[in-house]
């Protein structure tokens, strides 16, 4: 696995490791905390060493396991967790970046985590109510102090970047973006370029759909995020398998899997992006590591660059609710 570097300096493994899933979003979850520990320890056998969680998955669980797990391996990984949300009940009720609400959430994620200093910190979702540079001044509070290392945003539009990282340095955007969600191409990649910013695609395989393991026959279980979403009801399934029927008679072709495809198209497209697939399996885990390993030509690139465009998507990748807090 070899090294790539996000912003100024933060270095990580070229594919990280996304927990979210180990603890929400999927259904109930095939294996025990110990299991789980198992994966998260086998990644950094594997040569992973990025690991993406936030205070919000469970709401704070993730973050525990993610604790346990590094505790013994801390000086090898990077922890990358979040903030943004106001959790009330066990579960966000909405926006919360208020200055005194950033620093609680870093104390807090620190101790849930295990660790003297968060790698990197990001703003999950973007609160209208309190400006961005307020945002960036506090989390450069926060770089002073020793209790975090860099800054993020997740989700952001281009406007909102340039501003925050006038203030203070970001060393990372993180959003979906895949073979089947090009949304940040036309305006946020290009900020990235020109201000020197990484950037980390979560759901690079589709949430499962580019592996080829979903199609229009699929049921998801309760609490599987997928049976909220547009993109993954029966019609929009059918009609994007044009898409991933492509991708896996490419991947047969190179001895590759689907998924290990759509991961060595993101790594190709720029040497800052570091793209975070989540599983819940040991197996699955070594096949995304693995995808560093595929090598794309420059006609299958551009041949994959188009695809999106020449088959179509069909259904948004989230319910209007969440489309609504994405690009601000």
């Amino acid at each position: 696995m070899h090294i790539r570097t996000l912003g100024k300096g933060l270095q990580v493994s070229a594919v990280g490791l996304g927990c979210m899933g180990m603890s929400q979003s999927y259904g109930p979850n095939p294996g025990s905390r110990a299991d789980m520990i198992g994966v998260i320890r086998s990644a950094v056998e594997a040569g992973v060493t990025f690991f993406d969680t936030a205070e919000v998955y469970g709401p704070y669980v993730n973050e525990e396991l993610l604790g346990e797990a590094i505790g013994p391996i801390r000086d090898q990984v990077q922890v990358a967790t979040k903030f943004g949300w106001d959790i009330a009940g066990g579960k966000p009720v909405g926006l919360n970046s208020r200055p005194e609400q950033i620093v609680k959430v870093a104390e807090a994620s620190l101790r849930r985590l295990g660790v003297e200093v968060i790698d990197l910190f990001y703003q999950h979702r973007v609160d209208p109510d309190v400006p961005i540079e307020e945002v960036a001044g506090v989390v450069g509070e926060l770089v002073q102090a020793g209790k975090v290392r860099y800054f993020g945003l997740s989700e952001v539009g281009a406007a909102t970047l340039r501003k925050a990282h006038a203030v203070h340095p970001v060393t990372a955007v993180q959003s979906e973006y895949s073979l089947w969600t090009r949304d940040p191409e036309p305006e946020v990649l290009p900020a990235c370029a020109e201000l020197g910013v990484g950037f980390v695609p979560f759901s690079p395989l589709g949430k499962g759909f580019l592996t080829g393991s979903v199609n229009a026959e699929a049921s998801f279980a309760d609490g599987d995020i997928r049976a909220t979403i547009p993109r993954f009801d029966a019609e929009n399934l059918t009609a994007n398998q044009a898409l991933v029927d492509h991708v896996r008679r490419l991947a047969e072709a190179k001895g590759a899997t689907p998924g290990q495809l759509a991961l060595a198209w993101l790594l190709a497209r720029q040497p800052w992006i570091v793209p975070i697939p989540g599983t819940r399996r040991v197996s699955r885990l070594r096949e995304n590591a693995a995808a560093t390993t595929v090598g794309l030509s420059a006609d299958e690139q551009a041949d994959l660059d188009a695809l999106a465009a020449r088959v179509g998507v069909a259904g948004d990748r989230y319910g209007e609710a969440h489309m609504g807090l994405v690009g601000r």
